[in-house]
């Protein structure tokens, strides 16, 4: 694998990092960096804090489910697979709350067949070109503020319509939440992770991915009982 293949899909963690309004966010600082007092070497040693579900993140089964999986037992290959990547960014540009609907997919397996076994299903929104403004993608930069979130997210027709009818192994997006801003009880994340799949949130650079083609890692840190974790998600071009 080359690099020139590779296509980062992954935020990188600073002080601009978007997480929910409840969360503090992403902080690091450096423990050491500079000289070796009486040495002649440079070292440098830092310490994160951070919550589990912001930025390019893994929820894992657990987020939503009871007795779900956690972030270290998530299986790796229900972590990487063929993308399939369903274009909603028309109906996204006028509506800040649209959801990937059955019809979405059945456009894009009309033009590029069925999606396959193990495929992770990206959900493309055009949203990643408002990163790290949050504001405009989250829908509020006010702390706590949850009732005027909007962004797009997957429908549950969508969702049960994969559950029932492919072997989807997760799904992601490139917005905030698998479910819309708008949504008050997530039925998505409930219905998803219910059935015991992963979701990756916030991925960037989903512009670059072709609808098929590609294949996606999405690598999450490896926390024992987590409900999510960061992740450093990539994909291999064709």
């Amino acid at each position: 694998m080359s690099a020139q293949r590779v296509l980062d899909l992954t935020h990188s963690f600073e002080e601009r990092t978007i997480y929910w309004p409840t969360e503090t966010g992403f902080h690091y600082w450096y423990e050491h960096h500079g000289p070796v007092a009486g040495e002649e070497r440079f070292y440098a040693a830092g310490t994160f804090y951070a919550p589990e579900h912001g930025g390019t993140h893994m929820d894992a089964p657990l987020h939503f489910s009871e007795g779900g999986a956690s972030a270290d037992r998530v299986p790796l290959e229900q972590c990487m697979g063929p993308a399939c990547v369903i274009d909603l960014r028309r109906r996204a540009e006028s509506d800040a709350d649209a959801a990937l609907s059955v019809a979405d997919l059945e456009r894009h397996e009309r033009q590029w067949g069925l999606l396959p076994d193990g495929a992770i299903v990206v959900a493309y929104s055009g949203w990643g070109r408002f990163w790290p403004e949050k504001k405009q993608y989250l829908g509020t930069d006010r702390w706590a503020d949850v009732e005027n979130l909007h962004f797009p997210g997957y429908s549950p027709e969508a969702v049960s319509f994969l559950l029932r009818e492919r072997k989807v192994a997760a799904l992601a997006i490139d917005t905030a939440s698998l479910d819309p801003g708008g949504s008050r009880d997530f039925p998505v994340h409930r219905l998803w992770l219910g059935a015991g799949r992963p979701g990756f949130e916030n991925l960037a650079n989903v512009e670059a991915l072709p609808p098929r083609g590609a294949t996606i890692y999405g690598i999450p840190m490896k926390i024992a009982g987590g409900t999510g974790a960061p992740a450093r998600v990539f994909a291999s071009l064709p």
